[in-house]
């Protein structure tokens, strides 16, 4: 106890230096937070976004489907296995869906593209970005077989407008080319020119019998989690729940690699920047111990000479520098703690510089910069500038315990 004392005595008296490094110290913790909550934040975003549309953030699909897609390839029992997946607790929802590439006809053009089949009843909103962004008519309708909601670069490629017909052909189970006409009954439009000029909705049960399916089949199951840090977990439990059943189970990083590749290049510059920071506190904090410890080589030869030992000595210098990471630790949570809430809540627009329809990995970025910390990020920053603060004193601390009594008090 009286070492502790001692030691926040010496931190005092030079109350500037100990100011100036522990302002050093909060404002690398104000970098921390920024570069990390950045992160947490768009990272989630980005694949939320990402996962609505269309293979959520675990897909359900038959074997080796993810590598060469095929309509040939389905699962069965799809009601069944969306209903033991809605049990899983962590699972938002569960959506059956068919997913494939197609022709698109107008009178005026035709053009390649995806269709999506979805069960109206099953979807929302919420978990379907395409359905979330109607600018025009409406959301497919069960009863309406032949309804089709086609993306707006489609309809501006194909000339479509509300009640125009359009003439989609794909191939069915056997690998016979089939032709179906459906009504354009709505138009969406989600910023993601990737989706809009090559997306079109399909009613599931109609595009069942158009392929020859079973009345069950489908090509997969999006899996939608409260969580997107979950996926590879629950990606295990669905496995473990439906076994070696000929169907694969696979997360977002796998469905969309693509997105997958930008969050970890994006982390890793992340990850680089925050090293930075980490060597310029470090660097701010082994300069003010050692500046402590160089001026004070009478004063530590002095008390080893009326009997202070060497490992004493060491533990002063320590425990100066655990005061030290604590001082930089609340001037840091004092400093970052009202301009964390301002991004949290409010953001700065940088729609003027990056626009309203920037995207990323075919995935629309919002242009508000906010940041949000999740509790392990936090406990990694509070964890990683106390841990730089204590190995930064080791070195001045091995410097005081080498000072020789005998030649400290030559100096006297």
């Amino acid at each position: 106890m009286k070492l502790s004392k001692l030691a926040w005595h010496n931190l005092w008296r030079r109350k500037r230096r100990t100011l100036i490094t522990g302002f050093s110290i909060g404002f690398g913790v104000m970098l921390a937070v920024t570069f990390t909550g950045t992160g947490d934040y768009s990272y989630t975003k980005m694949i939320d976004s990402s996962v609505r549309m269309g293979f959520g953030h675990v897909t359900v699909e038959p074997q080796d489907y993810n590598q060469t897609p095929a309509l040939d390839k389905r699962i069965k029992q799809t009601t069944e296995l969306r209903e033991q997946l809605l049990n899983l607790p962590g699972v938002d929802d569960a959506i059956v869906r068919i997913v494939g590439q197609a022709m698109f006809a107008s009178a005026s053009k035709t053009i390649g593209g995806m269709f999506m089949a979805i069960d109206p009843a099953q979807e929302s909103t919420e978990y379907n970005l395409m359905l979330g962004s109607i600018i025009e008519g409406e959301l497919l309708l069960a009863e309406a077989k032949h309804s089709v909601v086609v993306g707006s670069g489609v309809a501006k490629k194909l000339n479509l407008r509300i009640g125009k017909k359009l003439v989609y052909t794909t191939t069915d189970i056997n690998g016979e080319i089939i032709s179906e006409i459906a009504r354009v009954t709505g138009i969406f439009e989600t910023g993601v020119t990737e989706v809009d000029s090559a997306m079109v909705l399909l009613p599931i049960n109609n595009v069942r019998k158009t392929l020859s399916y079973g009345q069950d089949d489908a090509t997969l199951v999006s899996v939608l989690i409260h969580d997107q840090r979950d996926s590879i977990k629950m990606r295990e439990k669905i496995e473990a729940l439906i076994g070696n059943s000929g169907r694969e189970v696979l997360s977002w990083h796998q469905t969309q690699s693509e997105i997958a590749s930008v969050i970890n290049m994006d982390r890793s510059g992340n990850y680089i920047s925050q090293v930075l920071i980490g060597v310029l506190i470090a660097a701010g904090i082994l300069n003010t111990m050692l500046m402590s410890v160089l001026e004070r080589n009478r004063e530590f030869g002095i008390m080893m000479a009326v009997g202070m030992s060497p490992f004493t000595l060491f533990r002063l210098v320590m425990i100066e520098s655990f005061w030290l990471a604590l001082i930089g630790l609340a001037m840091g949570i004092i400093i970052t703690t009202p301009w964390y809430l301002y991004l949290f809540n409010v953001g700065i627009d940088l729609s003027g510089a990056v626009g309203d329809d920037y995207s990323a990995g075919g995935v629309l970025i919002d242009p508000i910069f906010k940041i949000r910390l999740f509790k392990e990020s936090v406990i990694a920053i509070l964890t990683g500038v106390f841990s730089l603060a204590m190995i930064s004193g080791l070195y001045p601390a091995w410097r005081a315990v080498r000072i020789l009594p005998v030649e400290s008090l030559k100096t006297l």
